[in-house]
């Protein structure tokens, strides 16, 4: 009994600067959330199924807006499928597990709890699934207090929207400047800005926005295959090529699992 609470102590100070930095943003997202019509409960149970900050920012934002639920859900489905990625990286560290285990696992997966258990696959030996659970657990834990305890400083706060949607916009473009670590991620970015423009004025809702995400993921995803298959006999793609792609990471899975 001793080593089991040895060991989930062990993994919570593992994951405590990982929790702790859900605090403020998780109030911010609390108190966006009421003042876009979510009650406590419903911010609850919104941070437990969904379990992604930037969507349920996007939840807010769009609701502000009062988009239709199905230009949301196409919205949130494409921001989302980067955790198919995600996943597919980690599956190799959780082999042998049950289908149950799996289905816990990938529902409390996301960005910051990915990095730090692929950190510790990677670089240590004793780090199991259990303890990459954990580790889910615990920030999801976090993270929906956070969001609660937002929304209860929410019921008490009059926000006006203009504000909330201003807020929204400014966290936006700085998770896009945060990403901005390549040309290919500035050239997409500029593109999905215009074509968002053109699309939004010709459909006149949101479904604009779900048109020029798809389109500009197309574009990029041909132009990292180009990159990929002709960079190195280019200069001018080289010069735009990231450091680490889809492919980038797939042979980084093969060789972990060779050795």
């Amino acid at each position: 009994m001793k080593e089991t609470e040895k060991r989930w102590l062990t993994v919570f100070k593992i994951a405590m600067p990982l929790c702790l930095s859900y605090v403020p943003i998780g109030l911010a997202c609390g108190i966006l959330l009421h003042a876009a019509g979510f009650n406590t409960i419903l911010a609850g149970l919104v941070s437990i199924l969904v379990f992604s900050g930037g969507a349920q920012f996007l939840i807010a934002s769009m609701l502000t807006i009062q988009s239709p639920i199905l230009s949301i859900v196409t919205m949130l489905f494409f921001l989302e499928l980067r955790y198919a990625l995600l996943g597919a990286s980690l599956s190799q560290y959780i082999r042998g597990t049950s289908r149950k285990f799996l289905y816990i696992f990938a529902a409390s997966l996301n960005d910051e709890n990915y990095a730090v258990n692929y950190l510790k696959f990677a670089t240590d030996k004793e780090w199991k699934p259990k303890d990459a659970l954990m580790v889910e657990h615990y920030s999801l834990l976090f993270w929906t207090m956070s969001n609660i305890a937002g929304s209860l400083i929410g019921a008490g706060l009059k926000i006006n929207l203009s504000i909330v949607e201003f807020a929204l916009t400014s966290l936006f473009i700085y998770m896009i400047v945060m990403q901005l670590k390549n040309y290919l991620t500035i050239i997409i970015s500029i593109l999905s800005g215009i074509l968002a423009i053109i699309f939004m004025s010709l459909f006149q809702s949101t479904m604009g926005l779900v048109v020029a995400t798809l389109l500009a993921s197309f574009v990029g995803f041909i132009i990292e295959h180009e990159i990929v298959k002709k960079g190195k006999r280019n200069k001018l793609l080289n010069t735009i090529k990231p450091k680490a792609s889809r492919h980038t990471i797939s042979r980084k899975s093969k060789v972990s699992e060779e050795s």
